[in-house]
């Protein structure tokens, strides 16, 4: 799984920023200032820093050019600066990509992408958990060799299960990386993962795939031989 580190000082925005990116199958931290930036950079390094440029102890150009400095990894900058004099600087300082404010969370996800994939860090287009094969790109599921129909929501609660198979994705991580934030009731994902149960022909007291973890949240996993 890809880590990303979103530089943004803005509490609200940074949230919605890693909120976005997570729900994508990345694993995300948030930090405010460019000193808590470099701190972080020390091994393991991010895959990809998303860095805004209003920050509140250091010019973002300046944090560019110190991250160039001791590194090589990708930088996405989110900036309300459009000049393209500004733009161009940006990437000469060692930018790899940049959006202007304010946009959606699917095209920094977009960009996030695409920055990686040039890097050779995308992440797969297609998860496998057994005979359960997910492909992100075209949004289909077969099990067995055989079309599954999920619906859009079905979809991205199995994508984000499938993502972290093996371990046990929380009711909160659910909630924040699938709803995305929306005000729904914690029966929500009961009535889903039934339904998604359902459609893999298994069910709550014979699961194959999709173990729930009382109290905690739910796990996809392998079906043991």
């Amino acid at each position: 799984m890809p880590t990303v580190l979103v530089v943004e000082d803005d509490d609200l925005v940074r949230d919605v920023l890693v909120r976005s990116l997570s729900a994508e199958g990345y694993s995300v931290t948030g930090v405010a200032t460019a000193m808590e930036l470099m701190r972080r950079m020390a091994p393991p390094l991010p895959h990809l820093v998303v860095l805004d440029l209003g920050l509140p102890d250091l010019d973002g150009v300046q944090v560019l050019r110190m991250l160039r400095a001791v590194s090589r990894v990708p930088v996405v900058i989110v900036t309300a600066r459009d000049e393209e004099a500004s733009i161009i600087r940006l990437l000469r300082d060692g930018a790899d990509d940049y959006l202007v404010k304010p946009f959606s969370g699917e095209q920094l996800a977009a960009r996030v992408q695409a920055v990686l994939r040039r890097s050779g860090q995308a992440p797969p287009d297609t998860l496998r958990v057994g005979d359960l094969v997910l492909d992100l790109a075209q949004r289909s599921v077969t099990m067995d060799g055989r079309p599954v129909d999920l619906n859009r929501r079905e979809f991205d609660l199995l994508a984000c299960l499938a993502r972290r198979a093996g371990s046990v994705v929380t009711r909160r991580e659910l909630l924040t990386e699938v709803w995305r934030g929306c005000d729904v009731y914690d029966r929500t994902i009961d009535v889903h993962t039934y339904w998604l149960r359902r459609k893999l022909g298994e069910s709550a007291t014979a699961p194959r795939y999709l173990h729930t973890v009382r109290g905690v949240g739910l796990r996809l996993a392998e079906p043991a031989s």
